[in-house]
């Protein structure tokens, strides 16, 4: 929901004005009507607590309202990320030391940027090359041996 409509919403249920709002919130009431009609891209978090404690709401209704992230959003997309997780590997996790976990996504970041660039890579290299055949295999092949020469001292 956008930032405006859902401020006109909370000042309807409540009964309150954009008049009143605006002096309870200590904005001007241009401001007001500028924030409520769209006008306003990034409204500061000033502003946005000083209007949410002029309506006795959550400051997180009119945050998440004007596309801000808000802890109790990121609550729920965590919630969400966890909830898709295999339990015995969290609880894994939980035994790590927040060291051995910062280097373990360390590392598995590494590792999926990699196979991105090998993906990237591969799909160019394959468009170019098609893949060769491979001779059969001969039955009962021997791998050479390695001769290595050891030289004593006498």
């Amino acid at each position: 929901m956008q930032l405006g409509l859902r401020i006109r919403e909370l000042c309807e249920t409540i009964g309150m004005t954009q008049g009143q709002l605006a002096s309870s919130a200590t904005v001007s009431q241009g401001y007001l009507s500028q924030l409520e009609n769209g006008d306003v891209r990034n409204p500061s978090a000033a502003v946005l607590l000083r209007v949410a404690s002029a309506m006795n709401v959550e400051a997180d209704e009119l945050f998440e309202a004007a596309g801000y992230p808000t802890v109790r959003a990121m609550r729920q997309l965590y919630d969400d990320f966890k909830a898709k997780i295999d339990p015995d590997l969290l609880r894994y996790l939980e035994r790590l030391s927040h060291d051995k976990q910062r280097r373990l996504l360390f590392l598995l970041e590494g590792m999926e940027n990699v196979m991105k660039i090998d993906s990237d890579e591969g799909a160019s290299r394959d468009a170019l090359n098609p893949p060769m055949e491979e001779a059969p295999a001969k039955k009962n092949a021997q791998v050479p041996a390695l001769e290595v020469e050891v030289k004593t001292s006498s």
